[in-house]
């Protein structure tokens, strides 16, 4: 897999001050603003976020390209958009 630094975004979004279950909510309106191909970058919390975004991602059919842990705790979902 790419460098985190190496992906090109489209969009980003951060859910860090958003409690379960809107986290996926807010993710999901994101990525639905994009085309098919296009690619999100989730800023999101450990916990519940991290167990529950990724995989609602790849159950709403977009492909996970990257998770990485940031310094400070949190964390950054590099999405690409899947067929619709």
């Amino acid at each position: 897999m790419a460098d985190i630094a190496e992906i090109k975004t489209d969009a980003y979004v951060d859910i860090t001050n958003i409690v379960c279950p809107v986290t996926f909510v807010k993710a999901k309106v994101a990525i639905e603003e994009l085309k098919v191909g296009e690619v999100l970058k989730v800023h999101m919390n450990g916990g519940e976020p991290l167990q529950n975004v990724p995989r609602s991602m790849k159950e709403e059919g977009h492909r996970v390209l990257k998770l990485t842990e940031n310094d400070d705790g949190t964390y950054d979902l590099i999405v690409e958009k899947g067929e619709e």
